[in-house]
Formats: C-alpha cells, sequence, structure tokens
C-alpha cells in the first residue's frame, strides 16, 4: 500500500510540473539594455510602452502628424475591420517600424479599433522574440502587419505598403477576403 502511495505521489508531482512547464507566461512590455541600440523593446507590448521614452521620440511625431485617408478609412469601417484581428510585428530599433508603426496606431485609433483584437510584438535585430512568435508566422522583415479572421491569415503587409498606404493595403486585403466569402458560397 505504501508502495502504491509513494507512485501515485511521483505521478502527481510528474503531472503538475509537466503542467508548469506547458504553461508559458507572457511578459508583456519587456524593455532590454543593448550595447549597439541602447534601450530596445523586446516580445508582446501595450500601446502605452510607445509614449514612454526613448520611444515616443520617434512615435508621438509620426503618429500625431499623419494625415489619414479618409476614404479608405470609409472602406475599412464598411468591411468591419474591427470584426478581424491583427498582429504587428515590428523593432524598435528600425527605421520603417519608425514609420509605419505610429501610423498604424493612428488608422486604429480613427476606426476606435477594440486593443483586446491588436497583438504588438517587438523583435531584436535578428527578428526574434522571446516566446518565437516570429517562427509561427515566418516573419522576415520588420514591420509586418498580419490580418487574420478566426485565427487564420487573410493577409498581410510587409516592410512598407505596396500602394504606400497602410489604411488602403488593409481595405485591399479585406476586399480579397469578401471575395473569397462570395467565391466559397457560390462555389457550393
Amino acid at each position: 500500500m505504501k508502495k502504491i502511495i509513494t507512485n501515485i505521489a511521483v505521478v502527481s508531482c510528474m503531472a503538475f510540473t509537466a503542467q508548469q512547464v506547458n504553461a508559458q507566461k507572457v511578459v508583456v512590455n519587456r524593455e532590454v539594455e543593448t550595447t549597439n541600440d541602447g534601450k530596445m523593446l523586446l516580445g508582446n507590448q501595450l500601446r502605452d510602452q510607445f509614449l514612454k521614452a526613448p520611444y515616443a521620440d520617434w512615435y508621438v511625431k509620426e503618429h500625431d502628424e499623419y494625415a489619414v485617408d479618409q476614404k479608405a478609412i470609409t472602406e475599412l469601417r464598411k468591411d468591419k475591420i474591427n470584426s478581424y484581428n491583427i498582429i504587428v510585428f515590428m523593432g524598435t530599433w528600425c527605421e520603417d517600424s519608425h514609420r509605419d508603426f505610429p501610423r498604424l496606431m493612428r488608422i486604429l485609433d480613427e476606426l476606435k479599433y477594440p486593443e483586446n483584437k491588436l497583438t504588438i510584438i517587438a523583435l531584436n535585430r535578428k527578428k526574434e522574440s522571446p516566446n518565437g512568435d516570429e517562427g509561427l508566422f515566418n516573419i522576415q522583415k520588420v514591420p509586418t502587419i498580419i490580418v487574420q479572421k478566426y485565427g487564420k491569415e487573410i493577409g498581410r503587409i510587409v516592410e512598407m505598403p505596396k500602394s504606400g498606404y497602410i489604411e488602403r493595403d488593409l481595405a485591399e486585403i479585406l476586399k480579397k477576403d469578401d471575395k473569397s466569402v462570395i467565391d466559397e458560397i457560390f462555389k457550393k
């Protein structure tokens, strides 16, 4: 009987340890200090981090001065962008991210986009994050803006928008999604 109780205790401890290993904690707003780049954000971030020094130096100006394309905003509202999830991979060391990430946030502000549908992941110069999310999405360049619906990627903007405007590229992504839904309906 003593041996059975001991075995049950050992198995229980092993199961508990396995649960602890699998329950990965996501650290939010991690900041690291590097010798070449100084302070850098790494991993999952909340928008408020970009209002702090040294990030506010480039974020606030680009965010506040960006003139949003209202026609594209109207299209995005019509296509219900707020029902989609957006994942942004960016680097606080990257000039393209300095330009396009604040612009994206300005667009999302204009749309009153829900914060809980936005994921911001800051990468280091090797384009890595602590949780390895970049590998799941095959991130090669930053910024990369991924639009998802029901957990499935429907489109992405890599490094810079093709049209020159993030909001126009987002509208194109949603139009293609609408077209694929219509095609799927008439296929049946």
